[in-house]
């Protein structure tokens, strides 16, 4: 894999922009239930502030992403192909081409790969950390690896969920969260 292109400011730790190119940055293989794949395009330890990430994910046909939130962080997706469904707060929105979703912190989301594709979209978020997660719960994957059989997340989930970015889901059901 190649670097990004990094043009610096004044400080040689300042970038001015970034150009990262396909294939150039760190990509996971994810486990159950999602089973696709996630790619981080930009991570926190690039930018300036530190503050944003950036990436995309593939779901594969059937599967999903389980019902998360995210305790301090801002969330958008961009669907990039595909089709399925958001669930957000227990409403059910449409995922294709070009829609768009914003998650506010403790906002409960899910997705579901309904077609016969993989779905995909694009993440960022604010502030960063997914990318940590990705890393931490997946395996490293290459361009035109095939997939790997479905495998199981990690036992220690939980801990690694609350670690980075993620909300205590279970508290935040019952109405517990902030409290």
């Amino acid at each position: 894999m190649n670097a990004p292109e990094r043009v610096t400011g004044p400080s040689t730790d300042t970038p001015r922009y970034l150009a990262i190119q396909p294939g150039t940055t760190p990509s996971y293989w994810q486990p159950k239930p999602a089973n696709g794949h996630a790619t981080v395009l930009l991570a926190g330890s690039q930018t300036v502030s530190g503050n944003v990430s950036m990436g995309t994910q593939t779901i594969a046909p059937g599967c999903f992403v389980r019902e998360h939130a995210h305790a301090e962080n801002e969330e958008l997706i961009f669907v990039l192909s595909g089709e399925g469904v958001a669930v957000a707060e227990d409403q059910e929105h449409p995922m294709v081409p070009g829609a768009l979703f914003y998650f506010g912190p403790n906002s409960r989301h899910k997705f579901v790969n309904t077609g016969t594709a993989p779905l995909t979209f694009a993440w960022t978020m604010l502030p960063c950390g997914l990318e940590d997660f990705f890393a931490a719960i997946g395996r490293p994957r290459h361009e035109g690896d095939p997939a790997p059989a479905p495998f199981e997340r990690p036992t220690d989930v939980k801990a690694i969920e609350l670690g980075t970015v993620f909300a205590d889901i279970e508290q935040l059901k019952g109405g517990t969260a902030g409290k």
